[in-house]
C-alpha cells in the first residue's frame, strides 16, 4: 500500500513538474507580430515609416518585460506596393509565420486585398490610415479616420471659414478616393452646391505629368467663385503635384489645397516654401504641444538616431492601436483572436494630442479632428480643431445606401446591421466599391 501511495505521489509530482515545465516553456516563448507595409514601390514614401514605428513600439514593450512574460518578435514583409502581393504576404504571415496580430496596409485597395485572407484565417489586422468607410470587419480594427473624422470636417472648414464655393475633388484612381469623393459629392449637393461647381479628377498611382491637370484647376478656379482642391492623391504622386502647383503659381491664398494623405513624412521630401498656406486634415500633427507628444517625438528621434526624423498621423494611429492591443491581450490574458476581439471593445488609450481614444463597438476610434496649415519648415500650424472627440462612423450619413445601417460587434455581432429590418448584411467587405 505504501508503494502504491509513493508511486501515486511520484506520478503527481512528475505531472506537476511537467506542468511547470510547460508553463515555463510558454513563458519563455515568443509572440510574433506581423508588419505588412510597402518598403518599396510608390507607397514606400508613406509606409516605410510605419514599419519602423511598429519596430520601435515592439522594442519599447520588450524593455518593459514583453507581453504575458513573452518576448515580442516582429515578422516584417514587403508587399512592394503590389496589391495582390499584399494578400499573398498576409497569408504567409498568418499561415506560415503564425503571427498573433498584424499591423499594416495603407491604401484601401491593399486592405481590400488582404481582408478575405484575415477573415478566412481568422487573423487580426490593425489598419492605421484614414479611409473611405463603407466597411466594418470583425477581423479589423480601424485606428485611422473614417470620412466623418476627416473629409466632412475639412469641407465644413473650407465652406464656413474660407468661403469656398467651387470644389475640385482630385484623387488617385482607386477605392479610397472614389468612395470618399462619392460621399463628399453627396454632402456638397446636400449643402446646395451645383453640379457645375464640382470638378472631379482621378490619376493613376505614381502619376507625374501634372501640367495639364493643374492648368485645368486654374481655369476652373477663375470663374469668380472661391475655389479649393480637396486632395485624396496618395503616395509619391504628391511630390510632382505640389511642385507643379508652385510652378504654375497656384498659391493657397487663391486656390487652397486641403490634403487627406499628405503629412509631415511626405512634406519632408518636398520644398515647402512655395506651399505655405495649403492645408491638411488629420487627427494628429507633430506640432501639437502636449507632454505625451513631446515624449513620443523624443523617443522617435532617439530610436531612429535621426534628429530630423518627423512624426505623423498614421504613426499616432499605429501607436494607439499597438498599445490598445497590448492592453487587450493583458486583459484577456491571451493572444487568442476571439478573446482579444472581445477585450478590445471599450479599451481606452491616451492619444498624443490630448484626450483619450476609445475603441467603439464598430471597431473605430473616437478622435479629434484638426486642420493644419503648411509652414515653410514642413510642419503644420493647427488653424482649427473640433471641440471634442468625434466617434468614427463605418457607414456614411450622406449616402442613401447607408441610411439605417450601423456596425456593432457587441450588441448585434454584425458589421452592417439594418436597424429597421433587424437583419445583418455582413461586414461590407464584399461590397463593390
Amino acid at each position: 500500500m505504501k508503494n502504491v501511495k509513493t508511486k501515486k505521489l511520484l506520478t503527481w509530482a512528475g505531472a506537476l513538474a511537467l506542468g511547470w515545465s510547460v508553463q515555463a516553456a510558454q513563458a519563455a516563448g515568443t509572440i510574433k507580430i506581423g508588419v505588412l507595409h510597402s518598403l518599396s514601390g510608390t507607397m514606400a514614401i508613406s509606409e516605410t515609416v510605419l514599419k519602423d514605428t511598429v519596430l520601435m513600439l515592439i522594442d519599447e514593450q520588450n524593455k518593459k518585460g514583453g507581453l504575458l512574460g513573452k518576448k515580442l518578435v516582429p515578422v516584417v514583409v514587403d508587399p512592394a506596393s503590389n496589391w495582390p502581393l499584399f494578400a499573398e504576404k498576409a497569408k504567409e504571415l498568418l499561415e506560415k509565420d503564425k503571427v498573433s496580430v498584424v499591423f499594416g496596409c495603407w491604401t484601401s485597395v491593399s486592405r481590400k486585398s488582404v481582408l478575405p485572407v484575415f477573415e478566412h484565417d481568422n487573423g487580426l489586422l490593425f489598419y492605421p490610415v484614414q479611409y473611405e468607410g463603407e466597411e466594418s470587419s470583425k477581423n479589423v480594427f480601424y485606428t485611422g479616420a473614417a470620412p466623418n473624422q476627416q473629409a466632412i470636417p475639412a469641407v465644413d472648414y473650407l465652406m464656413n471659414e474660407v468661403g469656398v464655393k467651387r470644389w475640385v475633388l482630385a484623387g488617385t484612381d482607386y477605392v479610397y478616393p472614389r468612395t470618399t469623393n462619392k460621399i463628399l459629392e453627396a454632402y456638397l449637393k446636400a449643402k446646395g452646391v451645383k453640379d457645375e461647381d464640382i470638378m472631379i479628377n482621378y490619376t493613376p498611382f505614381g502619376y507625374s505629368d501634372w501640367q495639364s491637370i493643374v492648368s485645368d484647376i486654374k481655369k476652373f478656379g477663375s470663374a469668380g467663385k472661391k475655389t479649393a482642391v480637396v486632395s485624396t492623391i496618395n503616395g509619391d504622386a504628391n511630390v510632382p503635384f505640389y511642385k507643379e502647383l508652385a510652378n504654375q503659381g497656384v498659391k493657397a491664398a487663391d486656390i487652397p489645397v486641403v490634403a487627406f494623405s499628405v503629412g509631415e513624412q511626405e512634406l519632408s521630401g518636398i520644398d515647402t516654401k512655395n506651399l505655405v498656406g495649403h492645408l491638411a486634415a488629420w487627427n494628429y500633427f507633430e506640432s501639437v504641444d502636449t507632454p505625451a507628444n513631446e515624449k513620443f517625438i523624443k523617443e522617435w528621434k532617439a530610436w531612429t538616431k535621426n534628429p530630423k526624423a518627423v512624426t505623423n498621423d498614421p504613426m499616432e494611429a499605429t501607436y494607439i492601436g499597438f498599445n490598445m492591443w497590448v492592453k487587450a491581450v493583458e486583459k484577456a490574458k491571451s493572444t487568442d483572436v476571439a478573446k482579444v476581439q472581445k477585450a478590445m471593445l471599450g479599451i481606452k488609450y491616451p492619444n498624443l494630442t490630448g484626450g483619450e481614444a476609445t475603441m467603439l463597438p464598430n471597431h473605430h476610434l473616437t478622435k479629434p479632428v484638426l486642420i493644419g496649415e503648411i509652414q515653410a519648415d514642413g510642419q503644420f500650424q493647427v488653424v482649427w480643431k473640433t471641440k471634442g472627440l468625434v466617434p468614427g462612423d463605418a457607414w456614411s450619413d450622406y449616402l442613401p445606401s447607408d441610411v439605417g445601417f450601423v456596425s456593432d460587434w457587441k450588441k448585434y455581432n454584425c458589421g452592417r446591421y439594418n436597424l429597421k429590418e433587424k437583419k445583418c448584411y455582413g461586414a461590407g467587405a464584399d461590397m463593390k466599391q
